[in-house]
Protein backbone atom coordinates (compact mmCIF):
# COMPACT_ATOMS: atom_id res chain seq x y z
CA UNK A 1 0.00 0.00 0.00
CA UNK A 2 1.17 3.39 -0.41
CA UNK A 3 2.46 5.60 1.96
CA UNK A 4 0.56 8.94 3.31
CA UNK A 5 2.08 11.99 1.99
CA UNK A 6 -0.26 14.09 3.16
CA UNK A 7 0.45 13.75 6.88
CA UNK A 8 1.00 16.43 9.46
CA UNK A 9 2.88 15.61 12.40
CA UNK A 10 2.34 17.57 15.46
CA UNK A 11 2.03 17.79 19.69
CA UNK A 12 -1.40 16.73 21.05
CA UNK A 13 -2.79 18.98 22.88
CA UNK A 14 -5.49 18.93 25.14
CA UNK A 15 -8.32 19.82 22.97
CA UNK A 16 -7.46 16.54 21.32
CA UNK A 17 -7.54 14.29 24.32
CA UNK A 18 -11.03 13.14 23.49
CA UNK A 19 -9.88 11.67 19.68
CA UNK A 20 -6.99 10.39 20.94
CA UNK A 21 -8.65 8.31 23.54
CA UNK A 22 -10.54 6.93 20.14
CA UNK A 23 -7.57 6.47 18.23
CA UNK A 24 -5.65 4.54 21.05
CA UNK A 25 -8.88 2.46 21.60
CA UNK A 26 -9.49 1.60 17.66
CA UNK A 27 -6.28 0.87 17.43
CA UNK A 28 -5.28 -1.71 20.60
CA UNK A 29 -7.98 -3.57 19.90
CA UNK A 30 -6.14 -5.65 18.01
CA UNK A 31 -3.75 -6.49 20.21
CA UNK A 32 -6.27 -6.94 23.04
CA UNK A 33 -7.89 -9.62 20.65
CA UNK A 34 -3.93 -10.85 19.98
CA UNK A 35 -3.23 -11.77 23.82
CA UNK A 36 -6.56 -12.50 24.75
CA UNK A 37 -7.06 -9.44 27.20
CA UNK A 38 -9.53 -6.46 27.09
CA UNK A 39 -7.82 -4.79 30.05
CA UNK A 40 -4.80 -3.64 28.56
CA UNK A 41 -3.97 -0.06 29.89
CA UNK A 42 -4.24 1.67 26.54
CA UNK A 43 -7.97 0.45 26.61
CA UNK A 44 -8.94 1.13 30.20
CA UNK A 45 -7.42 4.43 30.50
CA UNK A 46 -9.85 6.94 31.02
CA UNK A 47 -9.97 10.73 29.52
CA UNK A 48 -9.42 12.29 33.14
CA UNK A 49 -6.17 9.93 33.09
CA UNK A 50 -5.26 10.83 29.31
CA UNK A 51 -5.69 14.24 30.53
CA UNK A 52 -3.48 14.41 33.20
CA UNK A 53 -1.31 12.38 31.21
CA UNK A 54 -0.86 14.91 28.19
CA UNK A 55 -0.12 17.55 31.13
CA UNK A 56 3.15 16.15 32.63
CA UNK A 57 6.22 18.31 31.71
CA UNK A 58 8.26 14.53 31.17
CA UNK A 59 5.79 13.54 28.26
CA UNK A 60 5.21 14.14 24.94
CA UNK A 61 2.70 13.18 23.01
CA UNK A 62 2.61 13.49 19.54
CA UNK A 63 0.23 12.60 16.11
CA UNK A 64 -0.47 12.15 13.10
CA UNK A 65 -3.42 13.94 11.35
CA UNK A 66 -4.72 13.55 7.75
CA UNK A 67 -6.78 16.16 6.64
CA UNK A 68 -8.52 17.23 10.19
CA UNK A 69 -8.51 13.28 11.26
CA UNK A 70 -6.14 12.09 13.89
CA UNK A 71 -4.45 8.87 12.44
CA UNK A 72 -2.17 7.52 14.81
CA UNK A 73 -0.33 8.63 17.68
CA UNK A 74 2.82 7.63 19.80
CA UNK A 75 3.83 8.97 23.53
CA UNK A 76 7.21 9.38 24.57
CA UNK A 77 8.30 9.93 28.22
CA UNK A 78 11.60 11.51 29.12
CA UNK A 79 13.99 10.60 31.78
CA UNK A 80 17.99 11.86 31.96
CA UNK A 81 19.41 10.74 28.89
CA UNK A 82 16.56 7.98 28.23
CA UNK A 83 12.94 8.28 26.37
CA UNK A 84 10.76 5.40 26.47
CA UNK A 85 8.10 5.49 23.70
CA UNK A 86 4.65 3.58 24.17
CA UNK A 87 1.12 3.65 22.96
CA UNK A 88 2.09 3.72 18.99
CA UNK A 89 -1.49 3.63 17.35
CA UNK A 90 -2.76 4.18 13.90
CA UNK A 91 -6.41 3.45 13.04
CA UNK A 92 -7.63 0.54 11.88
CA UNK A 93 -8.07 1.23 8.25
CA UNK A 94 -5.15 2.87 7.77
CA UNK A 95 -2.45 0.61 8.98
CA UNK A 96 0.19 -0.50 7.11
CA UNK A 97 -0.11 2.42 5.10
CA UNK A 98 3.62 3.60 7.10
CA UNK A 99 2.19 6.08 9.73
CA UNK A 100 3.71 4.17 12.34
CA UNK A 101 6.87 4.31 11.16
CA UNK A 102 6.71 8.57 10.20
CA UNK A 103 5.48 8.44 13.78
CA UNK A 104 8.55 6.40 15.26
CA UNK A 105 10.51 8.66 13.07
CA UNK A 106 9.24 11.66 13.91
CA UNK A 107 10.03 11.11 17.31
CA UNK A 108 13.68 11.90 16.76
CA UNK A 109 12.68 15.36 16.64
CA UNK A 110 10.95 16.06 20.24
CA UNK A 111 13.63 14.71 22.04
CA UNK A 112 16.05 17.00 24.36
CA UNK A 113 19.82 16.84 23.47
CA UNK A 114 20.68 15.11 25.86
CA UNK A 115 18.64 11.82 24.68
CA UNK A 116 21.31 9.13 24.22
CA UNK A 117 19.02 6.04 23.91
CA UNK A 118 15.26 5.13 22.77
CA UNK A 119 12.85 2.67 24.55
CA UNK A 120 10.54 0.70 23.51
CA UNK A 121 8.37 -2.25 24.23
CA UNK A 122 5.58 -4.54 22.54
CA UNK A 123 3.69 -7.61 23.50
CA UNK A 124 6.29 -10.80 22.14
CA UNK A 125 3.64 -12.07 20.20
CA UNK A 126 3.08 -8.92 17.87
CA UNK A 127 5.68 -9.86 15.09
CA UNK A 128 4.64 -6.83 13.15
CA UNK A 129 5.90 -4.21 15.64
CA UNK A 130 9.04 -6.07 16.39
CA UNK A 131 9.81 -6.59 12.64
CA UNK A 132 8.66 -2.22 12.25
CA UNK A 133 11.07 -1.72 15.14
CA UNK A 134 14.24 -3.75 14.32
CA UNK A 135 13.70 -2.22 10.73
CA UNK A 136 14.61 1.07 12.23
CA UNK A 137 17.70 0.46 14.91
CA UNK A 138 16.05 -1.01 17.53
CA UNK A 139 17.68 -4.17 19.39
CA UNK A 140 16.36 -6.63 21.11
CA UNK A 141 17.32 -6.47 25.28
CA UNK A 142 15.06 -8.61 27.13
CA UNK A 143 11.58 -9.66 27.96
CA UNK A 144 9.75 -9.39 31.11
CA UNK A 145 6.56 -11.55 31.87
CA UNK A 146 3.57 -9.90 33.49
CA UNK A 147 0.47 -12.53 34.28
CA UNK A 148 0.34 -14.14 30.96
CA UNK A 149 1.85 -11.31 29.09
CA UNK A 150 5.49 -10.93 27.59
CA UNK A 151 6.79 -8.29 26.89
CA UNK A 152 9.96 -7.70 24.43
CA UNK A 153 11.95 -4.17 25.17
CA UNK A 154 14.04 -2.86 22.59
CA UNK A 155 16.31 -0.20 22.62
CA UNK A 156 18.06 2.44 20.05
CA UNK A 157 21.12 4.20 20.57
CA UNK A 158 21.46 7.73 19.45
CA UNK A 159 24.02 8.46 16.80
CA UNK A 160 25.24 12.10 16.17
CA UNK A 161 22.29 14.36 15.39
CA UNK A 162 19.46 12.35 16.23
CA UNK A 163 17.46 13.84 19.45
CA UNK A 164 18.90 17.03 18.49
CA UNK A 165 15.88 18.04 15.70
CA UNK A 166 17.74 16.78 12.88
CA UNK A 167 16.27 13.01 13.12
CA UNK A 168 14.31 13.61 9.89
CA UNK A 169 17.81 12.93 8.23
CA UNK A 170 18.97 10.23 10.03
CA UNK A 171 19.38 7.04 8.18
CA UNK A 172 19.54 3.52 10.00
Amino acid sequence: MARMDDLRIDVVDDASAGELLTVRRAAFVTEAQLYGDPHIPALTQTLEDLRSDLARDDVVTIAAWAGPRMVGSIRVELESERANLGRLAVVPDLQGRGIGTELLMAVLEYLPEQTKEVWVFTGQDSKQNLSMYAKHGYEHQYDQHTGDLTYAYLRRILGEGEGEGEGEDAED
